[in-house]
């Protein structure tokens, strides 16, 4: 299985916790904050059983704005408490009606505008990593699984966002480094002391994001505003290698945003096989779509009631899952099902623009007005899956054409 864990809504900054969640990269725990009237706690959910269930891991008090939660692979939840410059760690397990805690350590913030934040669980699960952000530089912090307490692993020169996994051994992390005005994805090694290297450099006035990556196939996806000035435009790669990157027209929805969140794992050395989640968002709401680079087009569902909006993972026989969380039940996961027949209901052919299609089970508006379909309930069934890891190969220099770039040349 392969997740991506998802940030908030609403930056913790702003007051309101995290409404969303994370989810381990086998798939078998995830962890979010819940509301319980003005009171928050953490709750852990188990996904790895016949039916999935929620575990509440209230403290001996409410979680304040600020606070993270982050699944470990041993059942375990990670929390990140803000206590004024200091950002306290402690991992959370349920022992019988209460909730066992252990004190981890602290990381020293200094000054008013470094953020903290954790990064997306590692795919081994046994390691937790946090991304301090200041005004010059920002430092990566093994939080969970070291030898002691927290312990800073990279310090990386300009201010950094995004934090992708690159291998199922959480040794390269891809984040999105900003300097000089322009956003360029690199590569830390935290085998190797913390060495940055480029990763993503489409065009020297573009701004180029790392959004996912699959380590087995070595699909990436990737936005930058390269192909289109101004305009952040989505486009795929595939890692260590010299094919060029795309910019798909099928990948457009007018008047929306989509926003890809977890890729079809086990597909070695077949990206282009792989099949796409992503959250959309446009006037008439929020539903799921799902791309493969191979077909050119997009299918549309709308999503469950409930939706943790912008969380799911592939299964490992290739079904996209869905957590939701309605009154009547607190924990739910919905299973979509995209066949992919001829085009037909439900599929974006690619072409100049991408065209309305009809608010059906399958299908969803890309940019038009009235009222939003009425997402299924609960679950509804989709697309395959296997492992492997490649050094990454710097996608540099590569100047575009027709919307496809030439092939990168390596560094």
């Amino acid at each position: 299985m392969t997740a991506c864990a998802i940030e908030s809504e609403a930056a913790p900054e702003d007051g309101i916790p995290p409404t969303g969640c994370a989810i381990t990269v086998d798939g078998a725990y995830a962890a979010r904050l819940v509301r319980d009237g003005d009171r928050w706690f953490p709750e852990r959910w188990t996904l790895d059983g016949p039916e999935p269930y929620a575990v509440p891991l209230p403290g001996h008090q409410p979680e304040e704005p600020g606070t993270e939660v982050h699944p470990m692979g041993d059942g375990r939840v990670l929390i990140r408490r803000p206590a004024g410059p200091r950002q306290l760690f402690s991992l959370l397990y349920p022992t019988g009606p209460h909730t066992g805690e252990v004190l981890i350590g602290a990381v020293e913030c200094p000054g008013d505008d470094t953020r903290l934040r954790l990064l997306p669980p590692a795919p081994c699960g046994e390691r937790a990593y946090a991304l301090a952000v200041g005004r010059r530089s920002s430092a990566v912090w093994r939080v969970a699984g070291g030898a002691g307490g927290p312990e800073q692993l990279a310090e990386v020169p300009g201010r950094c966002s995004g934090g992708v996994w690159l291998d199922r051994g959480g040794r390269l992390l891809a984040l999105d480094r900003e300097v000089g005005g322009r956003t360029k994805t690199v590569v830390v090694d935290l085998g190797r002391g913390g060495e940055v290297s480029p990763l993503l450099q489409i065009a020297d006035d573009s701004d180029d994001r790392l959004l996912l990556a699959d380590p087995d196939s070595g699909l990436l996806l990737i936005s930058s505003d390269a192909p289109s000035p101004g305009e952040a435009r989505l486009g795929w790669g595939v890692l260590g290698s010299t094919l060029p990157v795309r910019f798909p027209r099928s990948l457009r929805l007018p008047g929306c945003a989509v926003t890809p969140f977890a890729i079809q794992p086990g597909q070695v050395l077949t990206p282009e096989s792989c099949a796409v989640a992503a959250r959309v968002e446009g006037a008439m709401g929020t539903w799921v779509a799902v791309w493969r680079q191979d077909r050119g087009r997009l299918q549309h569902f709308p999503a469950p009631v409930g939706w943790l909006a912008g969380a799911g993972l592939w299964s490992s026989d290739g079904v996209l899952q869905l957590p939701y969380s309605t009154p009547e039940l607190a924990c739910g996961v919905a299973r979509v099902s995209a066949p992919w027949g001829a085009p037909g209901a439900g599929e974006v052919n690619s072409g100049e623009t991408a065209g309305p299609c009809p608010a059906t089970a399958s299908s969803c508006p890309s940019d038009a007005s009235g009222p939003a379909p009425e997402p299924p309930p609960g679950p509804a069934p989709a697309p395959s899956v296997q492992s492997a890891a490649t050094r990454p190969v710097p996608l540099r220099e590569a100047p575009l054409g027709r919307l496809v770039t030439n092939p990168c040349r390596m560094v």
